[in-house]
Protein backbone atom coordinates (compact mmCIF):
# COMPACT_ATOMS: atom_id res chain seq x y z
CA UNK A 1 0.00 0.00 0.00
CA UNK A 2 1.31 3.42 -0.77
CA UNK A 3 1.78 5.95 1.68
CA UNK A 4 1.67 9.59 2.17
CA UNK A 5 2.74 12.06 4.62
CA UNK A 6 -0.21 14.19 6.68
CA UNK A 7 -0.48 16.71 9.43
CA UNK A 8 -2.37 14.99 12.01
CA UNK A 9 -4.04 15.99 15.15
CA UNK A 10 -4.14 13.44 17.92
CA UNK A 11 -5.82 15.12 21.00
CA UNK A 12 -8.01 17.95 21.73
CA UNK A 13 -6.06 21.41 21.85
CA UNK A 14 -2.47 19.30 20.79
CA UNK A 15 -0.17 19.67 18.43
CA UNK A 16 -0.06 18.09 14.74
CA UNK A 17 2.46 15.55 14.52
CA UNK A 18 3.59 14.59 11.02
CA UNK A 19 2.30 11.04 10.31
CA UNK A 20 2.53 8.46 7.47
CA UNK A 21 -0.94 7.18 6.40
CA UNK A 22 -2.43 5.64 2.98
CA UNK A 23 -2.85 7.15 -0.20
CA UNK A 24 -6.71 7.45 -0.63
CA UNK A 25 -8.13 5.20 -3.19
CA UNK A 26 -11.07 6.65 -5.00
CA UNK A 27 -14.34 5.30 -5.24
CA UNK A 28 -16.69 5.10 -8.28
CA UNK A 29 -17.98 8.68 -8.41
CA UNK A 30 -14.65 10.58 -6.88
CA UNK A 31 -11.05 12.02 -7.73
CA UNK A 32 -8.16 11.91 -6.12
CA UNK A 33 -6.17 15.34 -6.02
CA UNK A 34 -2.83 16.04 -5.56
CA UNK A 35 -2.74 18.80 -2.88
CA UNK A 36 -0.80 22.29 -3.87
CA UNK A 37 -2.31 24.52 -1.55
CA UNK A 38 -4.16 24.22 1.39
CA UNK A 39 -5.25 27.54 3.05
CA UNK A 40 -5.68 27.49 6.87
CA UNK A 41 -8.68 29.43 7.93
CA UNK A 42 -8.02 31.58 11.03
CA UNK A 43 -10.75 29.55 12.80
CA UNK A 44 -8.96 26.33 12.48
CA UNK A 45 -7.19 26.84 16.15
CA UNK A 46 -10.36 27.59 17.78
CA UNK A 47 -12.23 24.59 16.22
CA UNK A 48 -9.61 22.26 17.63
CA UNK A 49 -9.09 23.57 20.92
CA UNK A 50 -12.85 24.09 21.76
CA UNK A 51 -15.50 22.96 19.78
CA UNK A 52 -15.56 19.67 21.46
CA UNK A 53 -16.75 21.44 24.66
CA UNK A 54 -18.41 23.79 23.48
CA UNK A 55 -19.72 23.14 20.49
CA UNK A 56 -20.35 19.50 20.54
CA UNK A 57 -23.26 19.79 18.56
CA UNK A 58 -21.03 20.84 15.27
CA UNK A 59 -18.72 17.39 15.43
CA UNK A 60 -14.69 17.21 14.39
CA UNK A 61 -13.60 14.15 12.77
CA UNK A 62 -12.73 11.28 15.10
CA UNK A 63 -9.34 11.78 16.09
CA UNK A 64 -6.31 11.29 14.67
CA UNK A 65 -7.63 13.28 11.73
CA UNK A 66 -6.59 15.60 9.19
CA UNK A 67 -8.12 18.99 9.06
CA UNK A 68 -7.97 21.86 6.00
CA UNK A 69 -10.91 22.91 4.77
CA UNK A 70 -9.77 24.75 1.65
CA UNK A 71 -7.36 22.91 -0.72
CA UNK A 72 -6.39 23.33 -4.47
CA UNK A 73 -4.58 21.17 -6.58
CA UNK A 74 -4.11 18.88 -9.24
CA UNK A 75 -6.62 16.03 -10.30
CA UNK A 76 -4.00 12.66 -9.94
CA UNK A 77 -6.66 9.58 -10.49
CA UNK A 78 -10.39 9.56 -11.03
CA UNK A 79 -13.39 6.65 -9.97
CA UNK A 80 -14.70 4.84 -13.15
CA UNK A 81 -17.42 6.36 -13.26
CA UNK A 82 -16.12 10.10 -13.71
CA UNK A 83 -16.24 10.51 -17.11
CA UNK A 84 -15.61 14.23 -17.38
CA UNK A 85 -13.10 15.56 -15.32
CA UNK A 86 -9.25 14.25 -15.63
CA UNK A 87 -6.09 13.99 -14.38
CA UNK A 88 -3.94 17.49 -14.60
CA UNK A 89 -6.77 19.29 -14.31
CA UNK A 90 -6.20 22.06 -12.00
CA UNK A 91 -9.14 22.12 -9.47
CA UNK A 92 -10.93 23.54 -5.90
CA UNK A 93 -12.70 21.05 -3.84
CA UNK A 94 -15.55 22.10 -2.36
CA UNK A 95 -15.75 20.49 1.20
CA UNK A 96 -19.42 20.68 1.80
CA UNK A 97 -20.24 17.35 2.06
CA UNK A 98 -24.04 16.02 2.31
CA UNK A 99 -25.86 12.83 2.49
CA UNK A 100 -26.77 12.77 -1.07
CA UNK A 101 -30.04 10.73 -0.49
CA UNK A 102 -31.73 12.91 2.31
CA UNK A 103 -34.61 15.30 1.70
CA UNK A 104 -32.83 18.29 1.56
CA UNK A 105 -30.23 17.00 -0.83
CA UNK A 106 -33.08 15.64 -3.34
CA UNK A 107 -34.74 18.95 -3.41
CA UNK A 108 -31.27 20.59 -4.48
CA UNK A 109 -30.93 22.37 -0.58
CA UNK A 110 -27.63 20.40 0.54
CA UNK A 111 -27.07 23.55 2.86
CA UNK A 112 -29.97 22.53 4.85
CA UNK A 113 -29.32 18.52 5.18
CA UNK A 114 -28.96 18.21 8.83
CA UNK A 115 -26.04 16.18 8.22
CA UNK A 116 -24.15 19.01 6.64
CA UNK A 117 -20.61 18.44 6.93
CA UNK A 118 -17.02 20.61 5.67
CA UNK A 119 -14.56 18.00 4.70
CA UNK A 120 -11.70 18.39 6.80
CA UNK A 121 -13.44 20.74 9.19
CA UNK A 122 -16.64 20.44 11.36
CA UNK A 123 -20.07 18.69 10.77
CA UNK A 124 -23.74 20.40 11.34
CA UNK A 125 -25.29 17.57 12.78
CA UNK A 126 -24.86 13.59 14.13
CA UNK A 127 -24.71 12.43 10.42
CA UNK A 128 -21.74 14.49 9.91
CA UNK A 129 -19.83 12.26 12.21
CA UNK A 130 -20.29 9.41 9.06
CA UNK A 131 -19.89 11.76 6.48
CA UNK A 132 -16.50 12.45 7.84
CA UNK A 133 -15.40 8.86 7.77
CA UNK A 134 -15.86 8.63 4.05
CA UNK A 135 -14.16 11.90 3.35
CA UNK A 136 -11.46 11.56 5.73
CA UNK A 137 -9.13 14.07 3.90
CA UNK A 138 -8.01 17.56 4.70
CA UNK A 139 -5.93 19.66 3.22
CA UNK A 140 -2.87 19.05 5.63
CA UNK A 141 -1.78 15.55 3.81
CA UNK A 142 -0.20 15.24 0.07
CA UNK A 143 -3.52 13.46 -1.71
CA UNK A 144 -7.25 14.24 -0.71
CA UNK A 145 -10.08 12.10 -1.70
CA UNK A 146 -13.64 13.74 -2.63
CA UNK A 147 -16.26 13.66 -4.41
CA UNK A 148 -16.24 14.79 -8.31
CA UNK A 149 -19.63 16.72 -7.66
CA UNK A 150 -17.54 18.88 -4.94
CA UNK A 151 -15.01 19.85 -7.90
CA UNK A 152 -14.38 23.15 -9.01
CA UNK A 153 -12.14 23.91 -11.90
CA UNK A 154 -9.83 26.36 -11.59
CA UNK A 155 -8.72 28.24 -15.01
CA UNK A 156 -4.70 28.46 -16.00
CA UNK A 157 -4.46 32.59 -15.32
CA UNK A 158 -5.54 31.65 -11.64
CA UNK A 159 -2.46 30.60 -9.39
CA UNK A 160 -3.56 27.90 -7.15
CA UNK A 161 -2.91 29.79 -3.72
CA UNK A 162 -5.43 32.00 -4.96
CA UNK A 163 -8.08 29.10 -6.08
CA UNK A 164 -7.35 28.07 -1.57
CA UNK A 165 -8.91 31.03 -1.16
CA UNK A 166 -12.33 29.95 -2.25
CA UNK A 167 -14.28 29.16 0.96
CA UNK A 168 -13.68 32.94 1.99
CA UNK A 169 -14.22 34.05 -1.46
CA UNK A 170 -17.64 31.85 -1.53
CA UNK A 171 -19.17 32.59 1.37
CA UNK A 172 -19.06 36.54 0.34
CA UNK A 173 -19.95 35.75 -2.93
CA UNK A 174 -22.95 33.61 -1.58
CA UNK A 175 -24.22 36.22 0.66
CA UNK A 176 -23.79 39.55 -1.91
CA UNK A 177 -26.01 37.20 -4.29
CA UNK A 178 -28.44 37.23 -1.26
CA UNK A 179 -28.55 40.78 -0.96
CA UNK A 180 -29.20 40.65 -4.71
CA UNK A 181 -25.26 43.27 -5.50
CA UNK A 182 -25.02 44.09 -8.79
CA UNK A 183 -24.54 47.03 -11.21
CA UNK A 184 -25.63 50.60 -9.64
CA UNK A 185 -26.10 49.00 -5.75
CA UNK A 186 -24.07 50.52 -3.25
CA UNK A 187 -23.11 48.74 -0.38
CA UNK A 188 -21.78 48.74 3.07
CA UNK A 189 -19.37 46.62 4.50
CA UNK A 190 -18.41 46.35 8.37
CA UNK A 191 -15.31 44.02 8.57
CA UNK A 192 -14.34 45.57 5.44
CA UNK A 193 -10.69 44.17 6.34
CA UNK A 194 -10.51 41.06 7.13
CA UNK A 195 -10.80 37.54 4.59
CA UNK A 196 -14.34 37.87 4.64
CA UNK A 197 -14.66 41.79 3.56
CA UNK A 198 -11.63 42.19 1.63
CA UNK A 199 -13.53 39.53 -0.72
CA UNK A 200 -16.75 40.83 -0.84
CA UNK A 201 -14.87 44.49 -1.70
CA UNK A 202 -13.19 42.72 -4.55
CA UNK A 203 -16.44 40.52 -5.59
CA UNK A 204 -18.52 43.72 -5.28
CA UNK A 205 -16.51 45.41 -8.01
CA UNK A 206 -16.78 42.48 -10.35
CA UNK A 207 -20.73 41.93 -10.02
CA UNK A 208 -20.64 46.09 -10.96
CA UNK A 209 -21.31 47.83 -7.03
CA UNK A 210 -21.16 51.59 -7.58
CA UNK A 211 -20.49 52.69 -4.43
CA UNK A 212 -18.65 50.41 -1.82
CA UNK A 213 -18.20 51.94 1.47
CA UNK A 214 -16.08 49.98 3.89
CA UNK A 215 -15.79 49.98 7.60
CA UNK A 216 -13.21 48.51 10.32
CA UNK A 217 -10.67 49.78 12.42
CA UNK A 218 -7.51 49.91 11.05
CA UNK A 219 -6.44 52.82 9.34
CA UNK A 220 -3.60 51.25 7.24
CA UNK A 221 -5.78 48.29 5.69
CA UNK A 222 -8.50 50.62 5.29
CA UNK A 223 -6.68 52.71 3.30
CA UNK A 224 -4.98 49.74 1.23
CA UNK A 225 -8.37 48.71 0.63
CA UNK A 226 -9.46 52.09 -0.66
CA UNK A 227 -6.62 52.12 -3.14
CA UNK A 228 -8.33 49.41 -5.30
CA UNK A 229 -10.59 51.09 -6.84
CA UNK A 230 -10.59 54.71 -4.93
CA UNK A 231 -13.51 55.83 -7.35
CA UNK A 232 -15.79 53.37 -5.76
CA UNK A 233 -14.50 52.84 -2.46
CA UNK A 234 -14.37 54.72 0.39
CA UNK A 235 -13.62 54.02 3.79
CA UNK A 236 -13.93 54.73 7.40
CA UNK A 237 -12.20 54.19 10.60
CA UNK A 238 -14.97 52.79 13.42
CA UNK A 239 -16.10 55.48 16.29
CA UNK A 240 -15.07 58.07 13.77
CA UNK A 241 -18.63 59.00 13.63
CA UNK A 242 -22.36 57.77 13.11
CA UNK A 243 -21.83 55.15 10.29
CA UNK A 244 -25.57 55.99 9.00
CA UNK A 245 -24.94 60.01 8.73
CA UNK A 246 -21.49 58.44 6.65
CA UNK A 247 -23.00 56.68 4.53
CA UNK A 248 -26.41 58.48 3.74
CA UNK A 249 -23.98 61.80 3.01
CA UNK A 250 -22.93 60.15 0.46
CA UNK A 251 -25.97 58.78 -1.30
CA UNK A 252 -28.35 61.91 -1.20
CA UNK A 253 -29.60 61.41 1.87
CA UNK A 254 -30.76 57.61 1.30
CA UNK A 255 -28.60 55.00 3.05
CA UNK A 256 -27.13 52.12 1.91
CA UNK A 257 -29.09 49.09 -0.39
CA UNK A 258 -27.27 46.27 0.60
CA UNK A 259 -25.09 45.99 4.40
CA UNK A 260 -22.94 42.54 4.71
CA UNK A 261 -21.92 42.01 8.11
CA UNK A 262 -18.68 40.60 7.98
CA UNK A 263 -17.48 41.17 11.65
CA UNK A 264 -15.54 38.58 13.70
CA UNK A 265 -16.29 36.82 16.92
CA UNK A 266 -14.25 40.07 18.94
CA UNK A 267 -17.54 42.32 17.20
CA UNK A 268 -20.30 43.76 19.62
CA UNK A 269 -23.93 44.30 18.55
CA UNK A 270 -23.91 48.11 18.43
CA UNK A 271 -21.63 47.86 15.76
CA UNK A 272 -23.79 45.88 13.79
CA UNK A 273 -27.00 47.86 14.59
CA UNK A 274 -25.12 50.78 13.54
CA UNK A 275 -25.00 48.88 9.73
CA UNK A 276 -28.49 47.81 9.67
CA UNK A 277 -29.64 51.46 10.75
CA UNK A 278 -27.00 52.79 7.62
CA UNK A 279 -29.86 51.24 5.36
CA UNK A 280 -32.13 52.78 3.30
CA UNK A 281 -35.72 52.40 3.14
CA UNK A 282 -36.26 49.15 1.87
CA UNK A 283 -32.78 47.67 2.18
CA UNK A 284 -31.07 44.37 3.07
CA UNK A 285 -29.05 43.08 5.91
CA UNK A 286 -26.89 39.64 4.83
CA UNK A 287 -25.10 38.43 7.69
CA UNK A 288 -21.93 36.25 6.95
CA UNK A 289 -19.60 36.72 9.69
CA UNK A 290 -19.45 35.83 13.18
CA UNK A 291 -20.83 38.55 15.56
CA UNK A 292 -21.56 36.67 18.75
CA UNK A 293 -23.71 39.02 20.59
CA UNK A 294 -27.91 39.03 20.19
CA UNK A 295 -29.16 41.77 18.21
CA UNK A 296 -31.61 44.19 19.94
CA UNK A 297 -34.14 44.05 16.83
CA UNK A 298 -36.75 46.21 16.76
CA UNK A 299 -39.03 44.22 14.60
CA UNK A 300 -41.84 47.03 13.71
CA UNK A 301 -39.87 49.27 13.22
CA UNK A 302 -38.06 47.08 10.51
CA UNK A 303 -41.04 46.14 8.93
CA UNK A 304 -42.51 49.54 8.87
CA UNK A 305 -38.84 50.55 7.01
CA UNK A 306 -39.27 47.32 5.12
CA UNK A 307 -35.59 46.26 5.60
CA UNK A 308 -34.94 42.51 5.32
CA UNK A 309 -32.41 40.71 7.67
CA UNK A 310 -31.09 37.85 5.41
CA UNK A 311 -27.82 35.30 7.02
CA UNK A 312 -25.78 33.24 4.61
CA UNK A 313 -23.44 30.27 5.54
CA UNK A 314 -21.70 29.03 2.87
CA UNK A 315 -21.64 28.87 -1.54
CA UNK A 316 -23.03 26.20 -3.89
CA UNK A 317 -20.34 24.56 -6.51
CA UNK A 318 -22.17 26.69 -8.89
CA UNK A 319 -21.45 29.85 -7.16
CA UNK A 320 -17.77 28.59 -7.36
CA UNK A 321 -17.94 28.04 -10.99
CA UNK A 322 -19.20 31.54 -11.38
CA UNK A 323 -16.27 32.76 -9.50
CA UNK A 324 -13.13 30.79 -11.63
CA UNK A 325 -15.05 32.18 -14.73
CA UNK A 326 -14.94 35.59 -13.35
CA UNK A 327 -11.38 34.95 -12.09
CA UNK A 328 -10.74 34.16 -15.80
CA UNK A 329 -12.21 36.90 -17.80
CA UNK A 330 -10.24 39.26 -15.23
CA UNK A 331 -13.43 40.89 -13.49
CA UNK A 332 -12.29 39.43 -10.33
CA UNK A 333 -9.04 40.60 -9.61
CA UNK A 334 -7.50 38.36 -6.74
CA UNK A 335 -4.02 39.71 -7.21
CA UNK A 336 -4.71 41.61 -4.27
CA UNK A 337 -4.07 38.34 -2.09
CA UNK A 338 -0.69 37.65 -0.94
CA UNK A 339 0.37 33.89 0.43
CA UNK A 340 2.89 32.95 3.28
CA UNK A 341 4.33 29.11 2.56
CA UNK A 342 4.80 26.68 4.77
CA UNK A 343 5.76 23.20 4.33
CA UNK A 344 3.60 20.12 5.69
CA UNK A 345 5.95 19.57 9.01
CA UNK A 346 5.72 23.35 9.86
CA UNK A 347 2.02 22.92 10.46
CA UNK A 348 1.70 23.92 13.96
CA UNK A 349 3.87 27.58 12.68
CA UNK A 350 1.06 27.74 10.23
CA UNK A 351 -1.66 27.44 12.08
CA UNK A 352 -0.34 30.01 14.74
CA UNK A 353 0.24 32.32 11.95
CA UNK A 354 -3.38 32.09 10.97
CA UNK A 355 -4.83 32.30 14.43
CA UNK A 356 -2.47 35.82 14.51
CA UNK A 357 -2.30 37.14 11.08
CA UNK A 358 -3.87 41.02 10.72
CA UNK A 359 -5.73 41.54 7.83
CA UNK A 360 -7.39 39.75 4.95
CA UNK A 361 -4.97 40.32 2.36
CA UNK A 362 -2.66 37.50 3.59
CA UNK A 363 -3.03 33.82 3.02
CA UNK A 364 -1.35 31.16 5.12
CA UNK A 365 -0.96 28.50 2.66
CA UNK A 366 0.75 24.77 3.92
CA UNK A 367 2.52 23.15 0.58
CA UNK A 368 1.97 19.32 1.08
CA UNK A 369 3.98 18.31 -1.56
CA UNK A 370 6.63 21.06 -2.09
Amino acid sequence: MKTMRAARLHEVGGKFELDEVPIPVPENNDVIIKVESANLVQNLRNVISTYPTLKSFLPLPELPAIFGMDTAGTISEVGSRVRNLKPGDRVYLHPGRHSVDSWASRTGDPLSDSAYTFQGYFGFGPGSKEIHKDYPHGGMCQYVKGPASGIIRIPDNVPLDHASRFGYLGTAYSGLRKGDVRAGTTLLIHGVTGTLGLSAVLLALAMGATKIFGVARNRELLERIRLIAPGRIQTMTYGDGDVGDWVREHTDGLGADVYLDALGDKATADVSMAGIWALRRGGKMVSVGAMPEDLPIPMYRLMTMQISLLTSLWFSVAEGEEMARMAAAGTLDLSHFEAWHYGLEEANQAIDAASDRAGGFTSIILKPNA
